[in-house]
């Protein structure tokens, strides 16, 4: 194998090199990558953004929100976990044979005292039947990668917050993701492999892949990404992963209803959602105003739905005209919370 253990910490860049390796990069045998990053949440290239994150919880904790190219459900991930992915030929492997791709990690993990980590379901890897691995897959042009997360030390409690999403705030189209019960691989390992941080769990896994001694052995097999590949990788970043459209406007059409009593009335709001803006919303409910709803109505048609953007419409205007009594931020948090 050749391998690459990425340098960056922004999971939008780590993919972006990701896809650059796997299309333009010719290898005479598989490819390991490893990397890992700051809170962020990735979701599968068929889900609806929205749906599966808590935005309020994530905009206020600066978790990084991006899409991949593969399927599969959303995952969050902090600098305790550890991604990785094998890029081979595509008629090397059959699409959607997980366990022959997560096979020499497990293997790997056993080595490290993980003996019960195992290959379980679809595309997840399970110690002592709770989950610490999910694996996602991609084809295209002749190449696939299949890569995975390895929970490590990862902050659970961010998790519960950040992929909360009560089940009747919209309904999509969108592939729902299917919440496991996970846990952290650390407490499973070894004693002398348990203070291990991120960065020395990675070169540990990969001189068991190799099985050498220490990376010195293997540095011929190292990738090496030349100045002029780093233009072409930002690229991919701009284009993809840190593009509004590709994250959430690529999410399939969805709706939502968000009803609250406040003193002076009721507020309920339904919205119709595509491509990540707002289509259609309509207004019911007992309260007062001398305009008719409408009008906010009209002026929110086309905005994108996020916090920041519906609220520039309602400080362009006066809320007290449609909802007497009913404080704008209470508006705002109502249809965006």
């Amino acid at each position: 194998m050749y391998w690459y253990a990425m340098k960056s910490h922004d999971i939008r860049h780590n993919l972006a090199t990701e896809q650059y390796l796997m299309n333009n990069k010719e290898f005479d045998e598989p490819l390991v990558l490893f990397y890992y990053e700051g809170p962020c949440i990735i979701v599968g290239r068929n889900q609806n953004t929205l749906e599966e994150i808590n935005q309020k919880y994530v905009e206020e904790n600066n978790i990084t929100v991006t899409r991949r190219l593969s399927g599969g459900g959303a995952v969050y991930q902090d600098l305790g976990n550890l991604c990785f992915s094998f890029v081979v030929d595509s008629d090397s492997e059959e699409f959607g044979d997980f366990k022959s791709f997560v096979q020499p990690v497990v293997d790997a993990l056993h080595q490290m005292g993980a003996t019960t980590a195992e290959v379980s379901g679809r595309n997840d890897i399970l110690v002592d039947g709770k989950k610490f691995s999910g694996n996602a897959m991609y084809s295209h042009s002749g190449k696939t990668f299949s890569h995975g997360t390895l929970m490590l030390d990862v902050d659970q409690d961010v998790i519960a917050h950040a992929l909360n999403v009560p089940e009747d705030k919209m309904k999509s189209k969108g592939i729902k993701s299917v919440r496991s019960r996970v846990t952290n691989l650390k407490p499973y390992l070894a004693p002398e492999y348990q203070n291990l941080t991120v960065p020395e769990f990675r070169d540990t896994l990969l001189k068991e892949l190799f099985h050498v001694d220490n990376l010195d052995a293997i540095k011929d097999k190292e990738v090496v990404i030349e100045d002029n590949e780093k233009a072409a990788i930002d690229k991919i970043y701009n284009d993809y992963y840190s593009n509004w459209d590709w994250v959430y406007g690529n999410s399939p059409e969805f709706t939502v209803k968000k009803r609250q009593h406040f003193t002076a009335g009721t507020i309920d709001a339904r919205l119709l959602v595509e491509n990540g803006k707002i289509k259609n919303i309509k207004f019911y409910g007992d309260f007062f105003g001398p305009a008719d709803a409408t009008e906010l109505a009209d002026k929110l048609a086309g905005v994108r739905y996020d916090r920041e953007n519906v609220g520039k419409v309602l400080d362009s205007v006066n809320t007290q005209l449609y909802f007497n009594g009913i404080d704008k931020q209470d508006v705002l948090n109502l249809l965006v919370d």
